[in-house]
């Protein structure tokens, strides 16, 4: 497929007043050699910039314990959002790798972008006090090194087995937890 003609003084000048009457219309001048060229310069260009516009998100974080007599190598934890109401409005789950010795503690902490609810209880929506939202943090599925497990009474792996497979299957680069 040969390039599209050069642009010349006779036809510019109705390209540009078709452009502006139907957006729809491509600029010839892109796809000539030197625009399509010109464009791929500045995608390149506009790579090795870093991003500049901050990204809106959640810092969540806990701090875990082993007083346990094994070490702790795997965390399976939630952040809980509870109402005045004692109701769970929403709740974030967490995979942590961590390794932690017996009597040893260490702080985890996970960004995400789910803020802690989109949800309110018409109940307690006109409600004024100053306490809003509680935050609570659970302990789900602890594995130790030696490849036993103990998991909270009414947690259920099956629920976030998907979501876990997911999150095993992306290679993690110097990540600690991610959500599930």
């Amino acid at each position: 497929m040969a390039p599209p003609p050069e642009m010349t003084a006779g036809n510019k000048n109705g390209g540009r007043i078709a452009r502006i009457n139907n957006p729809q219309i491509p600029d010839p001048n892109e796809q000539t050699i030197d625009g399509r060229s010109a464009a791929m310069e500045k995608i390149v260009q506009e790579s090795r910039v870093a991003n500049p516009k901050p990204i809106d998100g959640f810092l969540y974080e806990t701090r875990i314990r082993n007083a346990g007599i094994k070490p702790i190598e795997i965390v399976f934890w939630e952040y809980a959002f509870i109402d005045q109401a004692n109701t769970v409005v929403a709740r974030h789950q967490f995979l942590c790798g961590v390794k932690i010795k017996p009597g040893k503690e260490k702080d985890v902490s996970v960004f995400s972008l789910l803020r802690p609810s989109d949800v309110i209880n018409a109940a307690t929506a006109g409600d004024k006090s100053p306490t809003g939202l509680r935050e609570r943090v659970l302990l789900n599925r602890v594995e130790y090194t030696d490849g036993s497990i103990w998991q909270r009474r009414d947690w259920n792996f099956g629920e976030i087995k998907m979501s876990y497979k997911r999150v095993i299957e992306t290679p993690w680069e110097g990540e600690m937890c991610r959500g599930l």
